[in-house]
């Protein structure tokens, strides 16, 4: 059933503003504190967890989780639950705090996408520190933060002139969320990025270079059609590069929430993100998470 949005929410979708994602707030984060970035008198901050066995010397899979909300609200801890699941499964968790735009300026997100490409670069220089391997390094996100997720993983430019561009921001994997990852024309965005988006839309940067991936959407999400994502898997698939796609029957954007509909869709997701990671050799054996947090 489709979930009815508040008229200022409806307001911001039509105008091609994507409406803070349900749930994108979620619980505080969690993991080390770590200041990845100074900017505009400001501290960036990201969050690493570690599983209990950890050791410096560990050459561990990494995710670095990009929260949604529109590029314009939410917070890193929308993928506490998935981290802390993540981390029995030996990964390292990342959530990443980016500078959000101003609700009432119409601004390209230069500043969410230099801020994703900054954090991912700061994981990958400091993998000897944190026990990761620097070729293990997936991103992950929902919503707004799907796009950066898979901005990362696929789109050149938009660096911020501060970083070490010697360090890749590209991720090796993507966990994808109800990500709006098409911003041309007819797509999520439109406002905000206007003709310059190639600069920014992955679904238009799609090249055999780009790491596989793993697609969550609900079939009633009333911002991404299932189209969308039936057409990136397909442009994927053309330049050989694994893409594996997931639809849920009536649930609408940001189904996937831990919380959200009795958790039934964060436990299949979840379990279909282990099974895709599984199969990319990263982590080991079947998925662990309880069904009984399905209620």
């Amino acid at each position: 059933m489709r979930s009815k949005l508040p008229v200022f929410a409806v307001l911001l979708t039509i105008s091609g503003f994507l409406t803070p994602q349900a749930g994108a707030v979620g619980a505080p984060p969690v993991g080390e504190s770590h200041i990845y970035k100074h900017v505009e008198d400001r501290e960036l901050k990201l969050y690493v967890t570690k599983p209990a066995d950890w050791k410096q010397s560990d050459s561990r899979p990494a995710i670095v989780f990009f929260h949604g909300g529109g590029w314009t609200g939410g917070s890193p801890g929308q993928f506490t639950e998935h981290s802390k699941y993540l981390v029995t499964r030996g990964m390292v968790c990342v959530q990443v705090q980016y500078r959000l735009l101003d609700r009432k300026k119409s601004d390209p997100p230069i500043t969410c996408c230099r801020d994703a490409k900054s954090a991912m670069r700061w994981v990958r220089s400091r993998a000897a520190e944190f026990g990761i391997n620097p070729d293990r390094i997936a991103s992950g996100g929902g919503s707004a933060g799907g796009h950066l997720a898979a901005f990362v993983g696929m789109v050149e430019g938009t660096d911020d002139p501060s970083d070490n561009l010697k360090v890749s921001a590209k991720s090796n994997a993507m966990c994808l969320f109800n990500p709006v990852f098409d911003n041309g024309p007819g797509g999520w965005g439109g406002k905000r990025v206007g003709d310059r988006y190639t600069e920014f839309s992955p679904f238009h940067n799609v090249t055999k270079d780009d790491p596989p991936a793993i697609v969550f959407l609900g079939s009633k999400d009333s911002l991404v059609p299932v189209k969308t994502a039936y057409d990136f898997r397909q442009k994927m698939t053309d330049v050989g590069v694994k893409s594996e796609i997931h639809i849920f029957e009536g649930m609408p954007h940001g189904f996937f929430n831990h919380g959200r509909n009795g958790n039934k869709p964060y436990f299949e997701t979840v379990t279909a993100m282990d099974k895709f990671l599984a199969s990319l050799g990263w982590i080991e054996g079947p998925p662990t998470l309880s069904a009984d947090i399905v209620k």
